[in-house]
């Protein structure tokens, strides 16, 4: 029996969202898409995800819960699963990281770190 491999890529584009926001009400709203691809050998199932969002004022938020919108995606291997979500933030910018916990279809349970990447709106850094 050989050993498996387990590799999950995670890639993040963001935008702000103009006409969701109101900065004179401290609403901020951002969309993110995720792209996550299977490189190693064997189908992994997205089973939880796990967020830590922090806004420019170093406000925490966790967000905890199955899947995502809605989904536990089966992600064979070199296939990409797409998807699309957003948050609101009470800064013109903050980071997002987190995991994916994932199962693979012979049992073994693991996470799929997700790097910290930037929520910004357009020219609020110089």
């Amino acid at each position: 029996m050989s050993a498996h491999t387990y590799v999950i890529a995670v890639a993040v584009e963001t935008r702000y969202l103009s006409e969701q926001s109101d900065p004179a009400a401290a609403r901020f709203a951002f969309a993110y898409t995720i792209h996550i691809r299977n490189g190693g050998d064997i189908p992994a199932q997205l089973l939880d995800r796990h967020w830590k969002i922090v806004d420019g004022n170093g406000k925490v938020q966790e967000v905890k819960g199955p899947g995502v919108i809605g989904e536990q995606p089966l992600i064979a291997p070199g296939a990409t699963y797409t998807y699309t979500s957003g948050c609101l933030l009470e800064t013109p910018v903050g980071t997002m990281e987190g995991s994916y916990g994932m199962r693979a279809t012979d049992g073994h349970s693991f996470n799929a770190p997700i790097a910290l990447f930037r929520l910004a709106k357009p020219n609020a850094l110089n």
